[in-house]
């Protein structure tokens, strides 16, 4: 059974960080993207952040460029997304993603989806 498994979310203050990691089992993700989308209550799930297989290309929505980094470690967990200078707006459930798609913004292109990760920030 596949599973990606989010962790490292929680309640942070404006302008704090945080790291979220992203864990596989039950196959490897050789020539996967990965990605992070995250879902605010009563919204859709959106873009956040996406990097390539070999990890030095990547792609960032525009409200979190400059503030988000995300890298992977193909001999580790597939996936990491540090978040700095924490916004009350980021506050959603943040997800992992994996897809054959290289550096896709849509949710459709992903075809492993992990549970989900709570990210809240306080003002």
């Amino acid at each position: 059974q596949v599973q990606l498994v989010e962790s490292g979310g929680g309640l942070v203050q404006a302008g704090g960080s945080l790291r979220l990691s992203c864990a596989a089992s039950g196959r490897t993700f050789s020539g996967y993207t990965m990605g992070w989308f995250r879902q605010a209550p009563g919204k859709e799930r959106e873009f956040v952040a996406t990097v390539s297989w070999s990890g030095r290309s990547t792609l960032y929505a525009d409200s979190v460029k400059g503030r988000f980094t995300i890298a992977r470690d193909n001999a580790k967990n597939p996936v990491y997304l540090q978040m700095n200078s924490l916004k009350p707006e980021d506050t959603a459930v943040y997800y992992c993603a994996a897809g054959p798609v290289i550096l896709s913004r849509n949710t459709y292109d992903y075809t492993y989806w992990g549970q989900g990760t709570q990210v809240t920030v306080s003002s």
